[in-house]
């Protein structure tokens, strides 16, 4: 294909995307036209393959083939209410899968969906785990916090660990901290927490701020008093987990949050690098 129709097919396609509540949507009626085919009666073929196949993936055809209206000229400055679909990326690239590969514009249509819509995904990933590595070093530093606090109030570094792994078993519904490990596969050498998901990080993280906070307002001393409170704490966000249906021992592990930090490291790395090439 000619660089100089990809260039117009490229525009074509950007030109033709709407916003629709802060969704990415293109008109059948104009996507027509776009991918060449004359009668809209065809093209609604194509789309009736596309959502059958939306349906097969487990998709909820509604939420990517939305049924509207749209008023077109018809000269001498009269308009018409006609029929529209508005279409996500993902019901494009559908429909162009369903469509003949042998038109420029089908096959084009084919690899621009595609891969935007694996775009998406890259970056619907990466905030992903940006939320999960904020989350990690959230959770060192109230750690670190309550470390401090313990400190003041006469708690040892053996103490603090003995507090530590009785708000584990809190939270893990008797689960120790190395049980955890084994269960979940993570080396006897690196911190559980590394391995854990999100949501069970942010639930470590808050047990311990309420904790903390709740050291300087009850003024708690010893720890016998302070380990009663931790594990007060871990039991309640437990129970808060276990009301909506998650049981944190049971949740998989996740991948290892420093490699996805070095990840995150080396994408940064390469941004800036190609910002910089187009300065």
């Amino acid at each position: 294909m000619q660089k100089e129709i990809i260039n117009q097919l490229f525009e074509k396609f950007e030109h033709a995307c709407h916003n629709i509540e802060d969704i990415e949507c293109w008109s059948a009626r104009e996507l027509q036209v776009i991918l060449g085919y004359n009668r809209w009666g065809n093209f609604t073929n194509a789309i009736e393959k596309a959502k059958k196949a939306c349906g097969v993936t487990g998709e909820a055809v509604p939420d990517h083939f939305r049924d509207i209206t749209k008023m077109v000229g018809l000269g001498s400055n009269a308009q018409r209410e006609v029929t529209d679909i508005a279409l996500t990326r993902y019901a494009c690239y559908l429909i162009a899968q369903n469509g003949d590969p042998a038109k420029s514009e089908i096959a084009f249509a084919q690899t621009y969906f595609a891969v935007q819509t694996r775009k998406q995904e890259i970056i619907e990933q990466r905030l992903l785990d940006v939320d999960r590595v904020s989350a990690r070093e959230k959770l060192t530093k109230s750690k670190k916090k309550l470390s401090g606090i313990l400190y003041e109030r006469g708690v040892d570094s053996a103490g603090f660990a003995l507090i530590k792994s009785k708000g584990d078993q809190a939270l893990f519904g008797g689960f120790s901290t190395n049980d955890m490990k084994r269960k979940l596969g993570v080396p006897a050498a690196r911190p559980l927490a590394d391995f854990l998901p999100t949501l069970t990080i942010k639930a470590k993280d808050f047990a311990n701020e309420l904790t903390s906070h709740n050291i300087v307002e009850k003024d708690l001393k010893g720890e016998t008093k302070i380990a009663n409170e931790h594990v007060e704490n871990n039991t309640a966000v437990r129970r808060i987990l276990h009301e909506r249906g998650v049981r944190p021992e049971n949740l998989p592990p996740a991948e290892d949050v420093k490699k996805i930090s070095r990840k995150l490291d080396g994408d940064e790395k390469k941004i800036v690098k190609e910002v910089k090439k187009k300065k």
